[in-house]
């Protein structure tokens, strides 16, 4: 049975709420997960109070897989191509994730933050990369880690951290948090004047969750516990003191073919992806994506926040 612990909604504020019922696909384990939609900023929320999440977090999940490192030949190949690119923008040379953080403009002093860090292998290419003070937080790793001078893993949350940063970044960890308003309120706390929060996360804008709903592959019930629309994360931060600078959507064809695994009643596995889609429709489904993300009906967004000095 579904426990309401939350009569409103936690982006908004507003009792407008309706109910739908997911299940878990992307282990198949089943069951019935009921959410809630607001119908006035349209965020989802999980409403049921699920004591042990053990058992859809197994130990294969993706985020703790093991770290890979890199050998000190192609560390000096990524501190090269690190400096150039921050100085120049050049996207030829661009890492995977240069889109954000050229944005974010931070110095290699900076002291940056990775909430929810998983295995920590995105601040360990920052670190390999030149930058000198990085911590991950995450209360699910194994145990905290010196994995080197510049980098160093936590297990616990940033809240019980006593250090102040340049940059907090939430990459697809927020949306398993379950109250927005006290990790928005945390990251404030120990961001430094002018300090920049960077969240990734799916929202609940994206064409593919209103065609599709319960199917949608970012659902993921029930382990994303919040998802937010754009309207309802601007009033969530704004209530904290952020200011958001800019949104971007950066979804990508998963969107479309792992909910086509899920209409045909499988498991997530990037292996059975042909059996459903051909080359020509996936290079469709690509392209499909990007026009999502001109249009602000992406499945998932990047949101670019500042503390005001």
């Amino acid at each position: 049975m579904p426990i309401d612990l939350e009569p409103c909604c936690k982006f908004c504020k507003s009792d407008r709420l309706t109910e739908f019922v997911a299940t878990e696909r992307m282990l198949r384990l089943g069951g019935n997960f009921y959410y809630s939609e607001c119908l006035d900023c349209g965020s989802l929320q999980l409403k049921d109070f699920i004591e042990d999440f053990s058992p859809y977090y197994p130990k294969d999940y993706y985020s703790f897989s093991t770290l890979r490192k890199s050998s000190s030949s192609v560390q000096f190949l990524k501190t090269l191509r690190m400096k150039v690119f921050l100085s120049t923008g050049l996207q030829k040379i661009a890492p995977l994730y240069g889109y954000w953080l050229k944005k974010l403009k931070p110095r290699f002093k900076d002291r940056i933050a990775d909430v929810g860090c998983g295995n920590g292998q995105l601040l360990y290419e920052l670190s390999v990369s030149g930058f000198r003070d990085l911590h991950g937080f995450d209360p699910f790793i194994d145990r905290s880690e010196e994995i080197s001078e510049s980098l160093k893993l936590w297990k616990k949350r940033i809240e019980d951290s006593d250090l102040l940063f340049d940059v907090i970044m939430m990459h697809h960890s927020f949306e398993h948090m379950e109250d927005p308003q006290a990790i928005l309120r945390s990251c404030y706390e120990h961001l430094k004047p002018g300090g920049r929060l960077l969240i990734r996360c799916p929202v609940a804008d994206a064409q593919i969750w209103k065609e599709k709903r319960a199917l949608w592959v970012q659902l993921d019930a029930p382990r994303h516990l919040i998802i937010p629309t754009v309207a309802g994360m601007r009033l969530v931060s704004e209530r904290v003191g952020f200011s958001i600078t800019e949104i971007e959507f950066d979804s990508s064809d998963f969107q479309f073919w792992g909910t086509v695994l899920y209409e045909n009643g499988e498991r997530l596995d990037h292996s059975k992806i042909n059996a459903y889609l051909s080359a020509e429709e996936r290079n469709a489904l690509q392209e499909k994506a990007l026009r999502y993300n001109r249009e602000g009906k992406g499945d998932q967004a990047c949101f670019y926040l500042i503390k005001q000095d």
